[in-house]
């Protein structure tokens, strides 16, 4: 095999591990152990004081280097064992740089938990989202859901896909590095502005073509699963600008356009109100079978993508 074969093939293997098992409850997981690095640096280089902007370099730079040497040194080990023991390796830690399937349960596990009551639908996606859900309507927690599902599309199945197939597990560790560091200090409060701002910068540089990527495949898969593939093509086009950041609304785009359903809004976050632009057409209210069309168009994109890499994987 050569490297991006070998690549190619460590990312199935991941991906097909991720899908039928997903990220296990108690598992250990890399992101965990990124996380307690950042939230430790970032204590230490607070206690210290001085410019927090040079200081915010740091956590960036040393989180993606420390995270992608140390994956390398694992797969180098590896590569002792010979071609076989590297690529079952290679396909393991593939696999912990995907988040389909733990998407998809969190997702789904909103929309069951609104079935009971409106104070537990609030419960559940404060799981998966930044924002105040103490006071969410049952709109919004819809609203939040396919939002979150459409975006982390992006950075949590086609980037790190990309990112696999491109350069293995170092790089796409590297990503779920720069992403961590994104979801845990990029923030645009007082608190975080200065300690934050290269990562949130790095992150929006590393999801700018995935975004866009995952755009488009998006709506062939709103196409493919019966939903406006047209719609979601046309909301792509007008409103994939409406957001805050660079990225998101690509994905946020494409999936309002194919339900037909209107996105983004003001929200709070950490007790202040953050004004987004709208995304889509509120052509009928949202309700809870659009997180199981967000989460299916999902997992046909990442079915796309893995083809479109497996492919090019046969003919380079």
């Amino acid at each position: 095999m050569n490297f991006f074969e070998r690549n190619v093939a460590a990312m199935l293997i991941g991906l097909a591990l991720d899908l039928c098992i997903g990220d296990p409850e108690g598992w250990p997981h890399p992101v965990i152990w990124i996380g307690r690095y950042i939230s430790r640096a970032e204590d230490r280089l607070r206690a210290r004081g001085g410019n927090l902007r040079r200081s915010a370099v740091w956590l960036t730079a040393s989180t993606v280097c420390i995270s992608m040497l140390v994956t390398g040194l694992l797969l180098w080990l590896l590569s002792l064992l010979g071609e076989v023991a590297l690529v079952l390796g290679m396909g393991v830690v593939s696999w912990t740089a995907l988040s389909a399937k733990c998407l998809a349960r969190e997702g789904r596990g909103v929309r069951d938990a609104l079935a009971v009551s409106l104070e537990r639908g609030r419960r559940q996606v404060a799981r998966i989202v930044g924002r105040d859900t103490s006071a969410l309507s049952e709109r919004e927690i819809l609203c939040a859901t396919v939002e979150t599902i459409a975006e982390n599309t992006t950075d949590g199945v086609i980037a790190p896909m990309l990112y696999l197939a491109l350069g293995g597990p170092a790089l796409a560790m590297g990503f779920k590095a720069a992403s961590t560091l994104d979801s845990m200090v990029g923030y645009l409060d007082e608190k975080y502005r200065d300690i934050g701002w290269s990562s949130a910068k790095l992150d929006d540089l590393l999801n700018y073509i995935p975004a866009r990527i995952c755009g488009a495949l998006m709506c062939a898969a709103a196409a493919l699963c019966g939903l406006s593939g047209r719609g979601a093509l046309a909301i792509l086009r007008r409103d994939h600008a409406n957001h805050l950041s660079p990225n998101c609304a690509w994905s946020e785009a494409a999936a309002a356009g194919a339900l037909g359903v209107q996105l983004g809004g003001a929200h709070s976050y950490f007790g202040k109100i953050i004004e987004k632009p709208t995304i889509g057409d509120s052509l009928r209210e949202i309700e809870g079978e659009d997180i199981l069309r967000t989460i299916r168009m999902m997992y046909i994109s990442c079915i796309l993508m893995a083809g479109i890499l497996a492919l090019a994987g046969v003919m380079l």
